[in-house]
């Protein structure tokens, strides 16, 4: 009798305690692959339409949505919070510093008015965000990753946050680790993400200080000479159309390329530079450099992490109907 008793409150037990193991597993919904795949199926298909469309139209669209990505995702949450326009109530993050330069915003709501047409106040800006990403990479011959969704949006922008958590062209290595590390991205992951800078320009406005008044030593003589060619004055118009390519050869492809130029003294920001020489990620920028297909597992790896950085997701947020307004507004 006393074995049964025993045996019944053993049961008794695992039936109370498993509605709690199910809160805890389900209470907050995780992202998932194939999220819309009831509530709106071709989701999905319709973001890499528009997507292609927009790249065959406007090719740096596709590095954009890259930057985008990165923007959003290292300051607080994959959250759409980076596309919030300045309002009553809302100081915008593209008003930051770090945010110089970046563009092509518009063709995000190209991408949300297809969904909206087909799924109304369906699709999260956040998983836009992603998922424009990913479509990109692979239009620019990049891996392609598969990427969960269900991301919701941010009510808040977080602009006092973004110099912060956004690493500088001319930080160190060891703090540009640092941010990397903080949310969960190690060193070769971090090597690996730099990688986006194979594709892209960079105004000449972060150029200068390695060119003026003096050429940093650690440049190439030929490419310094080539950049004062692109930048010719140590004082650059920001709203000028003044740019040198992240990469001369393969300027629209995520390759390799990239680290083999770092490794020729041919890095365009300091930032990038410092890869090849600081021992920590010097390693990993030769291992690249010799393979391309090392350098698109680890930069899909990454880019994961880096696309999975806290969601707001269930009830946190919303589902905005214009990527550019919290709803209400």
């Amino acid at each position: 009798m006393a074995t049964n008793d025993k045996h019944c409150f053993g049961t008794i037990c695992i039936f109370l305690l498993l509605p709690l193991v199910l809160q805890f597993s389900y209470g907050k919904c995780e992202l998932q692959l194939n999220y819309y795949k009831e509530s709106c199926p071709r989701a999905e298909e319709i973001i890499k339409e528009t997507v292609t469309k927009l790249y065959n139209k406007h090719g740096n669209t596709a590095v954009s949505w890259i930057r985008n990505l990165f923007h959003d995702c290292m300051v607080k949450s994959c959250d759409a919070s980076l596309l919030l326009e300045t309002t009553k109530n809302i100081v915008s993050e593209e008003t930051a510093d770090r945010s110089f330069g970046m563009r092509n915003f518009k063709y995000i709501g190209t991408i949300k008015e297809a969904l909206e047409s087909e799924c109304p106040s369906t699709v999260s800006c956040a998983d836009i965000v992603a998922l424009s990403a990913r479509d990109g990479i692979v239009l620019l011959g990049g891996p392609q990753i598969e990427m969960k969704t269900g991301r919701k949006d941010s009510k808040e922008s977080y602009v006092a946050e973004v110099d912060e958590f956004i690493p500088n062209h001319n930080d160190t290595m060891s703090l540009v680790l640092l941010r990397f590390q903080s949310i969960g991205i190690d060193v070769e992951g971090t090597v690996a993400l730099l990688g986006a800078h194979s594709v892209g320009r960079v105004h000449c406005l972060n150029l200068v200080n390695r060119l003026y008044p003096t050429v940093d030593p650690t440049l190439d003589p030929d490419y310094a000479q080539y950049l004062k060619g692109r930048c010719p004055s140590p004082e650059p118009d920001p709203k000028a159309v003044e740019y040198a390519r992240n990469d001369r050869d393969t300027p629209m492809v995520l390759d390799n390329m990239y680290y083999k130029h770092l490794l020729s003294h041919m890095g365009l920001l300091l930032v990038d530079q410092q890869l090849a020489s600081d021992p920590s990620t010097s390693p990993f920028v030769e291992k690249m450099a010799t393979d391309n297909g090392y350098f698109h597992d680890q930069f899909s790896r990454a880019l994961l992490l880096l696309s999975e950085n806290s969601p707001l997701t269930g009830d946190e947020g919303e589902i905005r109907k214009d990527c550019r307004y919290v709803n209400g507004n």
